[in-house]
């Protein structure tokens, strides 16, 4: 739905169904009643999220001239998509593999490639289109410096012949659409600084365009990723728009966070608390704080959780996607706040057209944070537009 602030909207994510049939028959039941709830008079964005196979079988026979049809009879649009997950994102172990294939390969320039087609072909006129992606690849994954320096220079390459593809469609048919790299712990680019010192150190000076680089790689930016690692959101959003790089889209987001008491028994029951987000289907990586203001990086929950007695941690912060309407979950909390940082600098100063509520998890939530699908989806929108409109 078009707010003052942007186009904000939900990403289909959150629904099980890699095959694009499936994945319409959900969207065919739910957006009429979603809309009905938000959007009841004027047009309604969805962020689309099409997986490898689902993306190859949408440009298949008539099926992008049905979904096109179907968008106008309901009111809906398409402006953003999510190209991160390439496989399957649910009713299956993810974990790492959601950076598979990286952007080593031309797997994912060839399935981005695909998703900016189809998405030149849903864009309204006159509206600026992004595709979430993954931040290069994933840090364990190369053992050495050297290894991930060679992977950085070939996921950047691939990068910029999406980017000249991007400029074709431009040239073509009058249609921006960019790339927005999503930072995530653990990943090549997991923070605000890596992002930048990336996008000024290799991708800039690569020879191409600055223009070009400028108009259709940019940022996303996941509040719920820059939380974990406590960035500071003012700084850094002013950072990049200093420097001219434009931020895509936000994703709106929220983390797991707890303080952890110093003692014992207080803390046991804190952490018993965080173990019941312990899933094997999602990456929860944790960045802990130390009492002197250090940050120790666990690849996952459970990690954490084995060295959860250290004294010296007084608070944890976990990559999972929690309601973003909730911030008190008794012992443990979220980073809403993060969130009401963020979309109050976008009121007062917008830096994107594009807000989409990224909340992902709710098959796997603990039962006391589970409700029903729609429900949970109006909930999280409704809560973003008030706080944008107040």
């Amino acid at each position: 739905m078009k707010l003052n602030s942007g186009h904000l909207t939900f990403c289909t994510n959150i629904y099980a169904g890699e095959s694009w049939e499936a994945h319409f028959a959900v969207l065919k039941d739910s957006f009429p009643k979603l809309k009905g709830q938000l959007s009841p008079d004027a047009p309604m964005g969805i962020g689309l999220r099409l997986s490898n196979l689902a993306s190859i079988e949408l440009l298949e026979e008539n099926h992008l001239t049905i979904f096109k049809q179907w968008l106008e009879d309901e009111g809906g649009y398409v402006f953003t998509m999510n190209g991160f997950p390439y496989g399957g994102f649910h009713h299956t172990r993810v974990k790492d593999q959601v950076h598979a294939p990286d952007w080593t390969t031309d797997d994912r320039v060839n399935y981005t490639l695909r998703l900016a087609n189809i998405l030149s072909q849903l864009l309204p006129d006159g509206m600026d289109g992004g595709i979430s992606t993954s931040p290069l690849s994933y840090k364990p994954w190369f053992t050495n410096a050297e290894a991930r320096e060679n992977a950085t220079i070939t996921a950047t390459t691939n990068i910029l012949k999406v980017a000249e593809g991007l400029h074709q469609i431009q040239e073509q048919s009058g249609k921006v659409i960019h790339i927005d790299i999503e930072p995530e712990p653990d990943g090549f680019l997991e923070s605000g600084p890596e992002f930048i010192d990336w996008y000024e150190d290799v991708l800039l000076p690569s020879g191409n365009d600055e223009a070009l680089i400028k108009n259709h790689i940019r940022l996303c930016y996941d509040v719920c990723h820059f939380a974990i690692g406590y960035e500071p959101h003012t700084s850094i959003i002013k950072e990049l728009q200093e420097k001219g790089i434009q931020i895509g889209k936000i994703q709106i987001s929220a983390a797991l966070k707890a303080k952890l008491p110093a003692s014992s028994p207080e803390r046991t029951t804190v952490l018993d608390q965080l173990s019941r987000f312990d899933e094997p289907t999602y990456l929860h990586q944790v960045i802990a704080r130390k009492n002197d203001g250090t940050l120790l990086r666990y690849p996952d929950l459970a990690d954490a959780l084995a060295e959860g007695e250290d004294p010296a941690v007084e608070e944890w912060r976990a990559h999972f996607h929690v309601p973003i309407f909730v911030e008190d979950m008794g012992l443990i909390q979220s980073t809403q706040s993060d969130i009401t940082e963020v979309l109050n600098l976008q009121k007062h100063h917008p830096f994107t057209n594009h807000l989409e509520v990224e909340t992902y998890t709710w098959e796997v939530l603990p039962a006391a944070l589970k409700a029903p699908l729609n429900d949970s989806i109006i909930r999280e929108l409704a809560w973003v537009k008030t706080l944008l409109e107040q």
